[in-house]
């Protein structure tokens, strides 16, 4: 198609497609929600929690081993997003399900898995979390894994390594583990995985040391004093411990049954309390796996498959944002029902954030249904961006909340002006040495994009002057990239960040012709693709020097440049347009190719990951984002950018 030929008529039809759809997906109680994608591991470790609590069935397990093999990539292997590298846990975790399931070893499938495997190492060199896995039906010697004592549940937080240096992810997934690490228990196997050692007669090689006087050796050497340790522990010290951390459990089990919202510390939790004395007819149980219920995924011709969280409230937040700002009015039924609902999920207890902030008043939201423990700053941000946007019938009640969301994150600023996701200053960088963090990132240090909203939230209600506005808006300028992009922690990646800071720092009142946001124009317009569309590949966190700001074009990170260099003046309504209704030739390409590659539903076809859970390490791929923020861009693109004219 030629992008010439598309004139406003056709934007405007494109963005009344898209509008519509995104409506008449709203569910009745007023929230959003698209589906939650990540790997086959979520998968694969269902089956195997299942079997291990002695409750997997026939029909579980043939639906999701039938969505297993769907994901498998030609070579034989899987990866973890969409045209990602082959992965070896990811692999090996799909492989053992698959057996599970009663598939062959000498099917052309499991061979062509099991002999990538044996190339890359075998199960030896896959990650900890997989090799637990394993060990727990007796597939790998609990001997030969990193130990993490349940007394670690004693150290004050003042100490490094306790558990709340850890990011709230982490900590909700270590402390169940402490416990299965203390019992190190193992049902019997149903068959054997020898195919997948390098060497059948020793299986279980060990690792050398590293060098003593690094941060590696010394941790490695800690780790054999804690095994030793484990066989002689002080049994009633244990006992205590293991006791403290099954009622930190417990008493972090959210209403819907999970823990955290999220599949890694619901899985270890249930199996800790199940080690501790849960029967599986415990209400504490019951409500767990139910929970998993709500995270199934059914597909029409018969798969079956995990979310490893769920997303209501950043999805609903999105969407309200995204219709308000492509002309919906501001009081139209769709989005007053949206803001009854986020109302009735703000969070007004304490949680684990308020260890490090006791004084601070709740206020806030957090990401899923039900999370009272860990609201988060992103959602809150955005959710205040959302609640601004909507003429409510009851402005006293929308008020209320705002206030208390602003006010609880300008107390969860960290003291380098930054915001995080969950913490404050959740930086120490010990943590991630341990040897047993082979999982992804298990700290929550500020970030970009975070600290963006939150500028940007800030700037909305009146505050860009306020002093703490202004440490962020410095925190950001410092950490820019050399070339003009932002790191993106939570959405893939430089483009994410970038079109993340560059509408704060102009709703901030920077100016548009500053230096630092010229710079980042010109970064996005040399990574612009010549279809006119923007992407990146989950590869630039793992080799940003040949995948920053590269990839296929996608409709959400095509949206999120957009975003960013209409804020930066690059509209039909800013400094730099090259005509009246006309934006830079970026943005009409941009826009073009978005109205192009429109589905006829309203929506984009958009298999690539553009989430980020853990930045390469697990990748998301947000079913709504291809949605919600091509609905945005356009709208402003439209209609005018809401930031124009609301600076100070």
């Amino acid at each position: 198609m030629d992008l010439a030929s598309l004139g406003r008529p056709e934007l405007e039809a494109s963005l009344r497609r898209a509008t519509e759809h995104l409506l008449a997906l709203q569910d009745d109680e007023g929230w959003w929600k698209g589906d939650l994608e990540t790997n086959v591991t979520m998968d694969a470790e269902d089956l195997l929690l299942r079997q291990f609590l002695g409750i997997r069935t026939v029909e579980q397990t043939a639906a999701t081993a039938e969505w297993i093999r769907s994901q498998q990539r030609a070579d034989g292997t899987w990866g973890t997003f969409h045209g990602g590298p082959p992965e070896l846990s990811t692999t090996v975790e799909a492989y053992v399900a698959l057996r599970l399931a009663g598939d062959p070893v000498d099917a052309p499938h499991m061979r062509a898995a099991a002999e990538y495997v044996r190339e890359q190492g075998g199960i030896a060199a896959s990650r900890v979390f997989t090799r637990i896995w394993l060990a727990l039906f007796g597939w790998w010697p609990w001997e030969r894994l990193p130990e993490m004592p349940p007394e670690i549940m004693f150290l004050p937080k003042w100490l490094p390594l306790n558990i709340y240096a850890f990011g709230c992810w982490a900590r909700q997934t270590i402390v169940p583990l402490t416990v299965v690490s203390a019992h190190r228990p193992v049902r019997p196997a149903p068959f054997a995985l020898t195919e997948l050692h390098t060497d059948p007669d020793n299986p279980f090689p060990l690792r050398p040391l590293a060098p003593p006087a690094s941060w590696d050796g010394l941790f490695e050497r800690l780790d054999l004093v804690l095994h030793a340790y484990h066989k002689r522990a002080v049994r009633p010290l244990r006992r205590l411990a293991l006791t403290q951390a099954g009622r930190w459990i417990v008493e972090r089990q959210e209403a819907d049954g999970c823990w955290g919202g999220i599949q890694p510390p619901a899985v270890y939790s249930l199996i800790a309390l199940h080690l501790l004395g849960y029967e599986l007819d415990h209400p504490v149980m019951q409500a767990g796996l139910a929970a998993f219920e709500r995270f199934t995924v059914h597909t029409q011709d018969g798969k079956r498959w995990l979310e490893a969280c769920q997303s209501p409230v950043w999805d609903t937040c999105l969407a309200t944002i995204a219709l308000v700002d492509a002309g919906l009015p501001a009081d139209h039924p769709a989005v007053v029902k949206a803001t009854d609902w986020m109302l009735g999920e703000e969070i007004t207890t304490r949680g684990d954030w308020s260890v490090q902030r006791p004084q601070l008043a709740p206020g806030g939201w957090a990401f899923e249904f039900h999370n009272d423990t860990y609201p988060d700053i992103d959602d809150t941000a955005e959710v205040v961006l959302a609640l601004r946007r909507v003429r409510h019938p009851e402005p006293e009640r929308v008020a209320g909340a705002v206030h208390r969301g602003v006010e609880w994150n300008l107390g969860m600023q960290s003291k380098n002006g930054a915001w995080g996701a969950f913490d404050v200053d959740n930086t120490s960088t010990l943590p991630n040495k341990l040897p047993f963090c082979d999982f992804g990132e298990v700290v929550d240090p500020p970030s970009a994009d975070v600290t963006a909203h939150v500028v940007e939230m800030l700037a909305e209600v009146g505050k860009a002057d306020d002093p703490r506005t202004r440490r962020g808006v410095e925190w950001l300028l410092r950490n820019q990239e050399a070339e003009g992009s932002w790191f993106g922690r939570w959405g893939t990646n430089y483009i994410y960040g970038t079109g993340s800071v560059l509408p704060a720092l102009v709703a901030a009142g920077v100016p548009e012709s500053d230096p630092s946001i010229r710079r980042a124009v010109r970064w996005l317009e040399e990574r612009q693709n010549p279809d006119g569309g923007w992407g990146e590949d989950m590869r630039s966190y793992d080799d940003p020097a040949t995948w920053s700001g590269r990839g296929e074009s996608t409709a959400s990170q095509t949206a999120w440049a957009l975003m960013a260099l209409l804020a930066a003046g690059e509209g039909p309504d800013g400094r730099y347009a090259p005509a009246p209704g006309q934006g830079s030739a970026a943005v009409e390409l941009g826009v073009r190719w978005l109205a192009a590659t429109q589905l006829a539903e309203g929506s984009w076809d958009e298999p690539q990951f553009t989430g980020t859970g853990f930045p390469w390490d697990f990748s998301i791929n947000y079913h709504l984002y291809r949605l919600v923020f091509p609905v945005t861009a356009l709208g402003r693109y439209l209609y005018g950018n809401p930031l124009l004219g609301r600076s100070t």
